[in-house]
């Protein structure tokens, strides 16, 4: 699996710099953060039928999260895709566990409205990516946990605070920190 990662990262930091809104990252980034990722899910060990989640969850968060520390921004080339693949995925896992269902729709609604009432108030405090992202990952939280969605939130805005306060000035990427409790929750899941 670690293999695949590195390979898997490779392509994704191809991926980001041929984006007309991407970002050109330096070699080792993607590729290490993904085998990470990948190795940590192979030793967890999960159904068949949930493990794609966390993978996708954790190499698209890589590229997202690595592209946001960059250029700060969340591209549509990516946040968009997510969703229906994030749905296909949740549905084969629905079929196993039928309240994955209802979760992810109340994760997305949750996650996704939270940030999208944040950028409706305070356009300034978010970006338009960071709501996009919302809905993806509060579908897949969702799944495992309504109530971990709202952990979720108040951790990334944890983060993105500890973020903040480590630097004297200029943009936060808050990406990463929706992203990295996202993706714990799935990985101890089911």
């Amino acid at each position: 699996m670690v293999v695949a990662g590195v390979l898997a990262g490779w392509a994704g930091r191809r991926l980001l710099g041929g984006l007309r809104r991407g970002a050109v990252v330096p070699a080792g980034w993607c590729e290490v953060g993904v085998s990470v990722a990948w190795g940590v899910i192979a030793l967890r060990g999960m159904p068949w039928w949930w493990i794609a989640v966390p993978l996708l969850l954790a190499w698209g968060g890589v590229l997202l999260g690595v592209c946001d520390l960059r250029v700060h921004r969340l591209p549509d080339a990516l946040t968009l895709p997510a969703y229906p693949v994030t749905a296909a995925l949740l549905v084969l896992a629905a079929w196993h566990r039928p309240e994955v269902a209802v979760g992810s729709v109340a994760g997305l609604a949750l996650f996704g409205g939270t940030y999208l009432l944040v950028r409706l108030v305070a356009p300034s405090a978010m970006g338009g990516g960071d709501v996009k992202l919302a809905g993806v990952l509060g579908a897949a939280v969702g799944a495992v946990s309504v109530p971990a969605v709202v952990g979720v939130v108040a951790a990334a805005a944890a983060l993105t605070l500890l973020g903040a306060l480590s630097r004297p000035a200029g943009a936060v990427a808050h990406g990463p920190a929706m992203v990295v409790p996202s993706w714990l929750v799935t990985l101890f899941w089911p």
